[in-house]
């Protein structure tokens, strides 16, 4: 029986350094394996391409036994678009991987790591995704598990109250960090594997997300298709994390994440429950501002976050809807 072939996608926005490095720990972790390395340039405009192109024919990575490749993506459609560039190009000569895996720039797999989370789809068949154990390079974990979100998963993670999250307990996002390797409804992007096969019946990320929320629909969708995503204790991952959005660096919550939301929601639930888990948000976090008139804590959203999220949402539903195109008669109509 042959091996199986795995395809690892390397999104790059001008941190050619750290992708540089991401690939040499990617690569170091796939000896023995059969497959290919995609680095894509999400349009940086910045020299990444040429440079990251340059030093891969350098260390002669492009004639390896897995070969890597620089391609560079027309627009900066975002983390999904960017990801499915690398996918959709497949192997080199257009081969059919029989896994993908997508790595961020600023994540480098620790020794087993990407061994562990092919062994674990092969092994459980039934699984249609898997991800990693992430820590930061401090050595301190990131969450990365989560649930679905939900009108009572908004409310009590906006509220930040023992108590309402004791019963809301089943409807928290944000799972505590597992133990062990467990079954999950969604996992972050920064080191996920996926099955081809159930890529070729859902479809790729949603372009429609710039950034946020696209691996909880693309994990939504795929658990609908009756395969789960499982994460994998295992396999480890240093991820610095926010190189590239700069979100440590935020004052305010971008526009795009709210779109990301709003397109979310509405896609998966509808209207009516988009507007009752922003309601739910927004009543959760003006409940939580008001404990902090007498209470010395952090507030913990980005400034004026829930004026932003109100008038962003406002704006949506009351948006006007584009009108129907006019074409013109043809010859002869």
């Amino acid at each position: 029986m042959p091996a199986p072939t795995l395809l690892t996608v390397v999104l790059n926005w001008r941190t050619p350094d750290m992708t540089l490095r991401a690939v040499e720990a990617a690569l170091r972790e796939m000896q023995g394996m059969a497959g290919a390395l995609t680095v894509v340039d999400n349009a940086s405009g910045d020299g990444s391409f040429e440079a990251i192109s340059r030093a891969v024919a350098e260390r002669g990575w492009d004639s390896a036994p897995v070969p890597v490749r620089v391609i560079q993506s027309e627009r900066n459609g975002g983390f999904g678009a960017g990801n499915n560039v690398g996918i959709r190009a497949g192997l080199p000569g257009g081969a059919r991987p029989d896994y993908v895996y997508i790595l961020n720039s600023d994540a480098f797999p620790d020794p087993g790591s990407i061994r562990a989370l092919l062994e674990h789809l092969q092994t459980h068949p039934a699984t249609g995704f898997a991800g990693s154990y992430i820590h930061g390079d401090d050595g301190e974990p990131h969450r990365t598990a989560f649930r679905f979100p939900s009108v009572a998963g908004e409310f009590e993670a906006a509220i930040r109250f023992g108590p309402v999250s004791k019963l809301l307990k089943n409807h928290i996002v944000a799972q505590s960090i597992p133990e062990t390797t467990v079954r999950v409804d969604w996992l972050a992007g920064a080191s996920l594997m996926m099955r081809q096969d159930v890529l070729d019946r859902i479809g790729l990320f949603d372009e429609t997300f710039f950034l946020y929320f696209e691996e909880t629909d693309l994990c939504r969708r795929a658990a609908l298709a009756g395969f789960p995503t499982d994460y994998v204790r295992e396999s480890e991952v240093t991820h610095i994390g926010s190189v590239s959005t700069g979100m440590k660096q935020w004052r305010r919550m971008p526009a795009y994440w709210f779109d990301s939301r709003w397109h979310y929601f509405t896609k998966n639930h509808g209207l009516a429950y988009t507007i009752a888990a922003t309601v739910a948000l927004a009543v959760g976090g003006l409940l939580w501002r008001a404990r902090l008139l007498v209470q010395k804590k952090d507030r913990g959203d980005a400034p004026y976050f829930l004026r932003d999220l109100i008038r962003h949402h406002t704006r949506r539903l009351f948006r006007r809807p584009a009108p129907p195109p006019v074409i013109a008669p043809q010859p002869g109509e």
